[in-house]
């Protein structure tokens, strides 16, 4: 198990490299191919030699080699972030084939969140690609053999979710943004998966902590009740706490209530 995590970090600060190009580039709809990645300064292509995960930015002090211009912290923090999402998700997973599927759900999950704070908003090019491919993964690791979850009742979940948010949209459009709409549905598809359980308590967590931050807002006078608060970032999170302790709490709750 050491192994796998230790390879699935490591796979994690590669896979963040590329996330940072794909935060950067799909909100402006540029390529996330070309050109190569270049100096925000002097435009100066990045050298294969300062393009390794964390430790170019390290040993470069933060700064381009070229021009010295100051290269965000925030490039380093989002592949660290990325190794350690994969490194839970291994924790979680194991050797279970369902570990692939939950690897690109940390990967687009983070991408996304991290699009919707800078310009609120969830690229459909990163949403809806998201239905194919969580159906085929989840789909393989139900034929060979995962036992972590269930393929039909990922794809109900996934439509439920997805009916519930329409429908909030629908009747209150000023509040919530069909991006969460589209986004829903997929992260329906992965709790479903772990079971209702985990799937309510994904669904309870997004509202709360989308509610607890905006209450805060108030709190401290740094917005009103119709202040925008980007709500994917929120849904993502509870999905995380859903996907790595979902089961647990989901029978806590039912052992306090008698449920």
């Amino acid at each position: 198990m050491t192994l796998l995590v230790l390879a699935v970090a490591l796979l994690g600060l590669l896979i963040g490299s590329f996330l940072n190009v794909v935060v950067h580039r799909v909100p402006r709809g540029e390529s996330v191919a070309s050109p190569p990645s270049a100096c925000p300064g002097c435009h100066a292509p990045i050298r294969a030699r300062d393009n390794i995960p964390v430790l170019s930015w390290l040993l470069l002090k933060g700064r381009c080699r070229n021009c010295g211009i100051r290269i965000s912290a925030r490039y380093p923090l989002v592949e660290l972030g990325t190794a350690a999402l994969f490194a839970v998700m291994a924790v979680r997973f194991g050797y279970d084939w369902a570990l692939v599927a939950y690897l690109y759900l940390a990967a687009v999950g983070l991408a996304l969140a991290l699009i919707d704070l800078d310009c609120k908003r969830l690229p459909d090019v990163l949403t809806l690609p998201s239905y194919p491919v969580a159906a085929v993964l989840l789909g393989t690791a139900a034929l060979l053999g995962s036992d972590s979850g269930d393929l039909l009742t990922a794809l109900l979940g996934g439509l439920a979710m997805f009916a519930l948010y329409f429908a909030l949209c629908f009747a209150y459009p000023a509040g919530m943004g069909f991006g969460d709409v589209k986004l829903a549905g997929v992260l329906g598809m992965y709790l479903g998966w772990l079971g209702w359980g985990p799937w309510a308590v994904g669904l309870f967590l997004g509202f709360f902590l989308g509610g607890a931050f905006g209450i805060g807002l108030i709190l401290v006078k740094r917005g009103g009740r119709k202040t925008a608060v980007p709500f994917g970032p929120f849904m993502l999170l509870g999905v995380l706490i859903a996907v790595l302790a979902g089961t647990e709490l989901a029978s806590g709750y039912a052992d306090l209530t008698g449920l």
